[in-house]
């Protein structure tokens, strides 16, 4: 973080500190982009006229929070993935979300057993298969990738990426420890090239010829083949097959972006009405828009860019704490194994 944005979210911080008492307002850090929450912020104050007051940061909340303690102005968390849900977990920097409405919404896989989290949008960790190299039904699961017919032909961001740690996890708690570390091990050995970039440097990779599968999140498919900006990367989308892994059995890994209410949270009724506000309807509409991400709440119309090119599918519904709580042990393996080497 730059001495600029240290400056300007201390003085933010500063702003909440003198509106903590205000019943009408709710405090949230947030980690995922500002383009994505305004909207939601805007309606959740139109609808209920609570004031919503944020900080985005793309790191250092958490250690804010522990910072602050029982002084923090915080009242809700929002994460970009499952990771710093389960990190805050562990820190006890969070209370129990007690709602009817939230458990109503959510399905329980995308929930805290002890109400410690909730998600908020899903996403699916898939395989990218080139067009022209790869034939479609010839890799089928997240097992397949460590078939050596496959060997020089993959591409990933770093194992110790919280979206690969994720994968992992499920791995260990599908298969178990021993298990998923032979199957790490022998993707490791069928990689193209070291580790390195982005999700959409890896279908980079495929493009170009630098490899023929690529483990990338779903929703960078719809952030490709909708770039203006960059059109190179509307080519880089269109030369891929999009495969959602294990629909014969458990089915493909998900993800979410989640929220929490925070431990110290001042405005705690209010903190809870924004919770459910973002679990409501509307809100997973407007998620399912603008990210190109899965709602969570049942029931809820995809965006027609994924109803175009992404059927239907068979999603994992083992509950995530179930998978995040092996992240330090899937960290070990990346070492053991020497993935990133």
């Amino acid at each position: 973080m730059t001495a600029k944005k240290v400056l300007l979210t201390g003085i933010a911080l500063t702003a909440f500190a003198g509106t903590a008492q205000a019943a009408d307002e709710v405090n949230i850090y947030s980690y995922r982009q500002e383009f994505l929450i305004k909207p939601l912020l805007e309606a959740f104050t139109q609808e209920t006229g609570i004031k919503a007051n944020v900080i985005f940061s793309k790191k250092g909340l958490l250690e804010r929070l522990e910072h602050e303690g029982a002084n923090s102005p915080a009242d809700v968390i929002l994460t970009s993935d499952i990771g710093p849900l389960h990190d805050a977990v562990e820190r006890d920097l969070v209370a129990p979300i007690d709602s009817d409405v939230v458990d109503s919404n959510v399905p329980s896989h995308y929930r805290s057993k002890e109400d410690k989290w909730v998600g908020l949008t899903a996403r699916s960790r898939i395989i990218y298969a080139s067009k022209d190299r790869v034939e479609p039904g010839e890799v089928q699961t997240y097992e397949d990738l460590a078939d050596p017919k496959w060997k020089g032909r993959i591409c990933t961001r770093s194992g110790k990426h919280s979206y690969n740690l994720s994968l992992i996890g499920s791995m260990i708690e599908h298969h178990g420890a021993e298990e998923a570390e032979q199957w790490l091990s022998a993707v490791k050995d069928n990689l193209a090239r070291r580790p390195q970039g982005n999700d959409r440097a890896q279908v980079k990779a495929v493009k170009e010829g630098q490899c023929d599968l690529a483990l990338g999140n779903s929703y960078y498919y719809g952030k490709m083949l909708t770039n203006e900006k960059q059109p190179e990367q509307v080519e880089w989308a269109k030369s891929v097959n999009l495969i959602f892994p294990n629909q014969d059995g458990r089915g493909a890994h998900m993800s979410i972006s989640g929220a929490a209410l925070a431990k110290h949270a001042p405005h705690k009724d209010a903190a809870i009405k924004l919770i459910e506000f973002l679990t409501s309807e509307q809100a997973q509409r407007m998620y399912a828009e603008v990210n190109y991400e899965f709602p969570v709440r049942p029931g809820i119309e995809w965006s027609d860019l994924l109803k175009e090119h992404m059927s239907d599918f068979k999603a994992d519904e083992v509950n995530l704490g179930d998978v995040v709580k092996h992240r330090a042990e899937a960290s070990r393996m990346v070492d053991q194994v020497g993935f990133d080497n």
